[in-house]
């Protein structure tokens, strides 16, 4: 099909935006490892669930079996403010590389939150109201989530408590803002608020905080007034059911045109954004339906994927939330403050965790100078300053290019642009006057990290 018959951008219609969100782990041969209690080591239960989750969202939560999730009306009602979003082929991109590839991208950052948040946030605050909640309580690293979440808990009328790992607290004041504008309270994280808190402040004197701390915080909080249920913004399975929209979306669009992806590249941090983006492409390969080639990018600062352990760990610092079987650094490693602050946890999503380990799916690990350069690159030709999460997908699918460049190939490649990078300018400007550094860990520090996980029979 020639250029010519294939828009600049590909919006669907209302009555095209997808009706259900799909679950990827019911057509998984080998399902994720359960959650386990962190006292027991026993799987979690629903009702041990429920006493952190809204019931709901425990359900969605370990459900192995049913492929679709209908979508309430009022989320469906909600996601037409900013849904359907437009998959867009980077013609000037493709030209400024002069390859012959041809590059979509999918963009989230059109809603107040700028990124694709909202999708999981909005979903996650409705069952807390429907449940009779007053509030929730949660995390933010970036402040993309937080941003997102006390949107949601705005428009239905829900008490909202972040907890913002610190570096970013005081790297993006204005996304910290933009929550307080919503009604939310937001602390910096590790804070003296909490026991945990002020533990890992004993322990770790002057820290800049991690997602894994800030997750310790909120999860206290939240445990301590039965009004309120913790909400996280990935990692979850729930999430990644919700962030599904994104590549039924995509799929859907592309399939209006018959165009068939040979490479997928998506971010991963803990994985909502790329386990939303694959989703059905993935699901498709592991029917042996199609094939693709599946890319997950992470910061070489915290590279769970491509230098962490398979195995069982605590999703936080803290170490109070349940075990997950996932690729893992360990939960007390604490990141340099690195400008991918969505990026910057220790752990993946486990059902992310188990398709890498089951060899259908790639990562690969890149500095972050190397991905603000990509990101600027893509910003002067394209049009739109991407987050540096975002960047990372940029990254690789620019060496994709460049490598069908050499070769002639004409592949396909897609790569999730989840959000804008307009509340980033202090990374920027640390980008453009060459004081942004690269930290790799060393295999020392990974080491004596990894030699505390848990002992798990």
């Amino acid at each position: 099909m020639s250029n010519e018959k294939i828009p600049y951008k590909i919006y669907l219609s209302e009555s095209e935006m997808p009706d259900a969100w799909y679950n990827l782990r019911a057509d998984m041969v080998n399902k994720p490892a359960p959650l386990l209690n962190p006292e027991t080591h026993k799987p979690m239960t629903a009702e041990e669930l429920g006493e952190v989750f809204c019931d709901e969202l425990v359900k969605q939560e370990l459900d192995d079996t049913n492929a679709w999730y209908p979508i309430p009306q009022e989320i469906r009602d909600f996601y037409k403010m900013y849904r359907p979003s437009p998959l867009v082929r980077a013609y000037c991109l493709e030209e400024k590389l002069q390859t012959p590839a041809k590059i979509y991208y999918k963009f989230e950052g059109n809603n107040t939150s700028g990124s694709h948040k909202l999708n999981s946030a909005i979903a996650q605050a409705y069952y807390a109201k429907k449940q009779g909640l007053t509030g929730v309580t949660t995390e933010t690293g970036a402040g993309q989530w937080g941003t997102a979440l006390s949107m949601a808990c705005s428009y239905f009328g829900l008490d909202c408590k972040v907890y913002m790992v610190k570096v970013s607290y005081e790297q993006k004041p204005f996304r910290r803002e933009v929550m307080r504008v919503y009604g939310a309270s937001v602390t910096p994280s590790p804070s003296m608020d909490t026991e945990v808190g002020k533990r890992i402040l004993a322990e770790h004197p002057g820290t800049t905080g991690s997602l894994g701390c800030a997750i310790s915080e909120a999860v206290e909080v939240a445990s301590k007034d039965p009004g309120y249920r913790y909400v996280l913004g990935s990692v979850l399975n729930q999430v990644m059911l919700h962030q599904s929209i994104i590549g039924l979306e995509t799929k859907a669009a592309l399939d209006k045109y018959n165009i068939k992806p040979d490479i997928i590249i998506g971010c991963a941090g803990g994985g909502s954004n790329l386990g939303g983006l694959i989703a059905p492409f993935m699901g498709e390969k592991i029917r042996g339906e199609a094939d693709y080639r599946i890319i997950a990018v992470e910061p070489s600062s915290c590279p769970s994927f491509t230098r962490g352990k398979y195995a069982y760990d605590y999703c936080d610092t803290g170490k109070v939330c349940p075990l997950s079987k996932m690729y893992t650094l360990g939960s007390g490693y604490i990141p340099s403050a690195t400008h991918a602050g969505g990026l910057r946890y220790h752990g993946m999503s486990n059902t992310l965790s188990q398709l890498y380990a089951d060899g259908l799916m790639e990562a690969v690990s890149v500095p972050q100078t190397e991905v603000f350069a990509a990101a600027e690159e893509f910003a002067r030709v394209e049009g739109t300053l991407p987050a540096p999460e975002s960047s990372h997908a940029i990254r690789i699918a620019i060496n994709e290019a460049l490598k069908c460049k050499e070769t002639g190939e004409e592949k396909t490649i897609v790569f999730g642009l989840t959000g804008t990078g307009y509340f980033d300018m202090m990374s920027y400007e640390k980008f453009h006057d060459g004081k942004m550094t690269d930290y790799r860990p060393t295999d020392e520090e990974i080491a004596a990290s990894l030699a505390n996980l848990p002992v798990v029979e």
